[in-house]
């Protein structure tokens, strides 16, 4: 897999990356990054929904150099995260990337990959770097894709052949003038292959890669401002926060219907008041969604 580096030559930096659990590491050359057009089609059609901070920042996306002048690669990383799922004692769940027992993973990625900013500036006296971890306006999977990664698969995730999708992704931008194999993009390997179209429970996924956040269950039951869409309680399932639908049925992540215990029940959280729950998850990835938002996915999953 050219410009996917493995790890396994010995350089120091890409020894380090491994030593602190990145699975992946690429890096693509900096400038206007693959399917720049799809994504401002993307935003031009709404699909975005209530995501105003995309469409504010899209500028910023087309070129690396507008959020570090003089940028020459994009150092990707692939950070894998458990394929169990956090659930309560009664059977509820939320989506794997949670990780509710551990940091928001924002915080616990940008302190690695600075780590290995400091490799670099170290081995390019000079150089400059920026540690963007998933919030910075950065098109990640297209540089992930053009650093030879992995592939663009339908559920619109990258996905590694022998690692599956769960996984985040960071990148280092950085001035240093590096030395790197140029990737071979992967072609897609989903084939004919549909599982994670026909598993959307409500229908986000289109063919083409066609995506409309506005009918997805991680956007509504995260990102989603005010009430939920008449009947979304239908379709989550027993999954208060987040959907990992399309991830499930993919063939690539093997076995996913390991969950682990590791949440209170939906009762608890709906008697948990700001303080409660800002002690218990302030610092991880639910405080995103944040626990009135929390409150309302549950009581809409509530039946008659």
């Amino acid at each position: 897999m050219p410009g996917a580096l493995d790890g396994r030559g010995g350089e120091d930096f890409f020894s380090k990356a491994y030593a602190l659990g990145f699975a992946r590491v690429g890096v693509a050359p900096a400038g206007r990054p693959p399917y720049l057009e799809a994504f401002q089609e993307w935003i031009a059609e709404g699909r975005h929904g209530g995501m105003t901070w995309i469409e504010r920042h899209r500028a910023l996306r087309a070129d690396p150099g507008t959020l570090l002048p003089g940028c020459r690669a994009v150092i990707t990383l692939a950070f894998p995260y458990s394929s169990k799922k956090p659930a309560t004692p009664d059977g509820f769940t939320m989506a794997r990337y949670t990780r509710p027992r551990d940091p928001d993973y924002h915080r616990t990625l940008r302190d690695l990959c600075r780590d290995l900013a400091r490799e670099v500036v170290l081995r390019y006296p000079g150089s400059r770097c920026r540690v963007c971890v998933d919030s910075a306006p950065v098109l990640e999977r297209s540089f992930a894709w053009a650093a030879g990664i992995g592939f663009w698969g339908k559920n619109n995730m990258l996905i590694i052949p022998d690692l599956g999708s769960y996984f985040f992704l960071a990148e280092i931008l950085t001035t240093a003038p590096l030395e790197f194999p140029r990737a071979q993009p992967m072609e897609s390997l989903c084939g004919s292959c549909t599982r994670c179209l026909d598993a959307c429970p409500t229908g986000a996924l289109g063919s083409d890669h066609r995506f409309d956040a506005r009918r997805c269950l991680s956007y509504l039951t995260i990102e989603h401002k005010g009430p939920l869409p008449l009947g979304t309680g239908d379709r989550m399932g027993d999954c208060f926060l987040g959907c990992d639908a399309c991830q499930e049925v993919c063939p690539f992540n093997g076995e996913s219907g390991t969950r682990d215990i590791c949440l209170p029940t939906p009762d608890t959280f709906l008697e948990m008041d700001d303080t409660a729950f800002d002690a218990a998850y302030g610092s991880t990835a639910l405080a995103r969604a944040g626990i009135v938002k929390i409150r309302e996915n549950i009581r809409a999953m509530e039946r008659p």
